[in-house]
């Protein structure tokens, strides 16, 4: 932790500009502790927060970001093979008027294993989410303070922090930026996280584009299916009128299934727009009733 520091304060003390650190210890059992708690008392702007476990990396970035007091937000893995020497670059791209700036290791020093999975999951991600990045999940990333503070994260959901800014609407872009070997220790990263973030990546994707509007995805996906079965049970009722028997046939149960699970997907649609409706009413009220008591106390 000291030689990250170190790293981070050659970069950053060039520009002038105050800043802190602020080291998450997601409930390490090597000694991190000790030795944050060591660089904490010989240094003024160091900060640190230790969580009971490991709770996973998106506990560990909310609860920086919940203790991060300036205007701009740095993230930097600890495993020291993203460079510090390259934030000052990502705040220069952030001035040009970006609000998220995310690192892209063009030349990545990782097993090719993981380099083959990370490079289907950016293209995945980038197809399904409308935001095309090279490097989604790069631990070295800038942002401007009002995005992280209003972004809730969860689960796995780090890996889709540019995706979650850019549906609230932020600019958001990538750079370049060198990538060191892996010093010590290794990966935990395997298949299984990968499958989990593809079902993150659902979840994202339909928060971010269906919020607002879940019957614009229900709804439309039942009128499909109602469409398809109506369509097969007129064709058998044709058939019938000609003389056919239809009963023993499977595409009549396939069309009533059809027909009856359009409606319900439609049905869940109108729920939800109701739900949301009410959701949104009920923090207007909420928004108004803060206003009128900033009134009085003022």
């Amino acid at each position: 932790m000291a030689l990250l520091y170190d790293e981070v304060q050659a970069a950053l003390d060039p520009l002038d500009e105050p800043w802190e650190a602020v080291f998450v210890d997601d409930g390490s059992t090597d000694g991190t502790f000790a030795a944050l708690t060591r660089l904490h008392a010989h240094t003024d702007n160091t900060r640190v927060v230790r969580l009971r476990r490991n709770f996973g990396k998106a506990a560990a970035l909310a609860a920086g970001f919940a203790q991060a007091q300036g205007e701009t937000v740095v993230t930097i893995d600890g495993d020291l093979q993203d460079d510090p020497a390259e934030i000052p670059r990502l705040l220069a791209k952030l001035d040009e008027g970006f609000d998220l700036v995310s690192g892209w290791k063009a030349k990545r020093r990782d097993p090719l294993r993981r380099r083959i999975l990370s490079r289907i999951f950016n293209s995945v991600t980038g197809r399904v989410s409308g935001l095309r990045l090279h490097d989604m999940n790069c631990g070295l990333k800038a942002y401007r303070a009002e995005v992280v503070r209003g972004l809730r994260i969860y689960g796995e959901l780090h890996r889709f922090l540019p995706v979650l800014a850019h549906y609230r609407g932020y600019r958001v872009t990538e750079l370049p930026v060198n990538h060191r070997p892996r010093p010590h220790g290794r990966s935990r990263y395997g298949l299984e996280r990968y499958v989990r973030g593809f079902l993150d990546l659902l979840t994202v994707s339909f928060m971010g584009r269906y919020r607002h509007r879940p019957l614009h995805l229900f709804g439309s996906l039942g009128l499909v299916l109602g469409f398809f079965g109506t369509a097969l049970l007129a064709y058998l009722s044709v058939l019938k009128a000609m003389g056919d028997a239809i009963g023993h046939r499977p595409l009549l149960t396939l069309g009533v299934l059809l027909v009856v699970v359009g409606l319900q997907f439609f049905s869940l649609g109108l729920i939800s727009e109701l739900i949301t409706s009410h959701n949104e009413e009920r923090a207007t009220e909420r928004e108004h009733e803060r206003e009128h008591v900033d009134e009085v106390l003022s």
